[in-house]
């Protein structure tokens, strides 16, 4: 028994994804490049919900109504995120249990049911954007009906499923080549829009005070804020972690965090540019050209191959919708399955932990969209991103006080210096809500 504190309730307590833990080798006596490499994959998984339809739904608002001018909000979201998720690393590596089970085992039980019905109500927020941002990518390229897309994308749970039974890599390579065709696409899009790179370079440093007298920007930002630090991330990194075979000793430990936050550092900084660049080509497309008001996503892709002059344009956008989309969905069933499994300690075979959890997700989604229609689905997932950010602090606070107790984290204890700046940024992300509500309803 090693002497870590973390060590005696970790054993004791039901493993989630317990099909997938401790899955992919390492190779000892290797190289760092090919040690950089085995432990590359969870970073992607969670960089997904960094560039989902949500973000998407922000960023185009943003871009289209406020030019360059949001970018630095970008830019500090990314930065919390990189903070956050490092914090997420951390427990799981550390401790074995991932943050969904932490809250059982440290909280009450009233507490921690009351915590995981604001987890299910993030990640049905969550779904409900990924869902119909892949139905509309459907409908634009393949004309098929909004609510059939709806249906059609809910069976992305089987092709988890089978991805899964022939090993959690699988996953992996998939979420990573979906990415770097939204960076393909957008990189594309970047060339045919021609922005402004000093103006937009700028905008990503220097913040515009206009925010605190403008409740829309401020709203808008705050969705960006929400799409981009996802609560489910949270639960999601500190259990995928646990699917690399390290060393459960100290040495272990420490040399599965170092290559663990490259991993997650990398993958969000790729988050980062193509989060950016979606706003950067809203702003340089239809801010420039006076359309003040595009925010949803069928009137960009119809907008943009007239506005740029290139008939490829709009199918680029659409193909890049898609992979966003479903690569959002495969994460997000993950995320719901891990939540539901930590706190309720639901045990089921895979294909029926999948199927309840995706249920659970897609059934408000097809509800919401069926009485909403076509039109309207842009502010449908900006205010489900803004309900993300209103959810984020009741996973950020319990996460930022796990990795700060030495009893629970032996040595990995937040230093002082991340102890002060992790709850910093939690007070902030409280502070932001409670101004967004209150601006609101006053």
């Amino acid at each position: 028994m090693s002497t870590y504190g973390q060590e005696q309730p970790a054993a004791t307590i039901p493993s989630t994804l317990p099909e997938i833990r401790t899955h992919v080798p390492l190779p000892h006596r290797a190289g760092v490049m090919r040690k950089l490499l085995a432990f590359a994959g969870p970073g992607f998984l969670i960089a997904v919900g960094y560039m989902d339809p949500g973000n998407w739904a922000t960023d185009l608002a943003a871009g289209s109504r406020y030019n360059y001018s949001l970018l630095y909000v970008i830019v500090l979201s990314n930065l919390l995120a990189i903070l956050l998720q490092s914090l997420s690393i951390k427990l799981g590596v550390v401790s074995g249990l991932d943050l969904a089970q932490a809250c059982r085992e440290r909280f009450g039980r009233g507490t921690a049911f009351g915590l995981w019905v604001l987890a299910e109500v993030a990640i049905t927020a969550c779904d409900l954007a990924e869902v119909i941002g892949s139905a509309i990518a459907l409908q634009l390229l393949f004309h098929i009906p909004l609510l059939i897309g709806v249906v059609i994308t809910g069976f992305d749970v089987l092709l988890l499923l089978l991805l899964e039974n022939r090993g959690f890599r699988y996953i992996e390579a998939i979420v990573v080549t979906l990415t770097a065709t939204i960076g393909l696409c957008f990189g594309l899009e970047i060339l045919f829009s021609k922005p402004e790179f000093g103006l937009a370079l700028k905008s990503m440093f220097v913040p515009d005070p206009v925010i605190l007298q403008d409740p829309l920007m401020l709203y808008i930002a705050i969705g960006i804020l929400g799409a981009t630090v996802m609560p489910h991330n949270l639960y999601l990194h500190s259990a995928i972690v646990q699917t690399r075979d390290y060393a459960r000793t100290p040495e272990g430990r420490r040399e599965a965090l170092r290559y663990c936050n490259i991993d997650s550092a990398v993958a969000l900084t790729v988050a980062l540019f193509v989060n950016a660049a979606i706003l950067v080509v809203a702003a340089a497309t239809f801010y420039r050209a006076g359309h003040h008001q595009v925010a949803e996503i069928q009137d960009a892709y119809k907008l943009m191959s007239g506005l740029l002059g290139v008939n490829a344009a709009s199918g680029v956008f659409a193909l890049a919708l898609l992979a966003s989309g479903q690569n959002s969905t495969l994460t997000g069933t993950l995320a719901g399955q891990i939540v539901m499994e930590g706190f309720l300690r639901m045990r089921a075979k895979p294909w029926v932990r999948r199927l309840i959890t995706r249920l659970v997700a897609l059934v408000p989604a097809v509800v919401v969209t069926a009485i909403a229609g076509e039109r309207g689905t842009a502010q449908l997932l900006i205010f489900s991103q803004v309900v993300l950010s209103m959810q984020l602090s009741f996973a950020v606070f319990p996460l930022v006080m796990f990795t700060s107790d030495r009893k629970l984290m032996g040595e990995f204890v937040n230093p002082p210096w991340i102890k002060a700046l992790s709850w910093a940024t939690a007070l902030l992300i409280a502070g932001l809500n409670i101004w967004l509500l209150a601006k609101t309803l006053l």
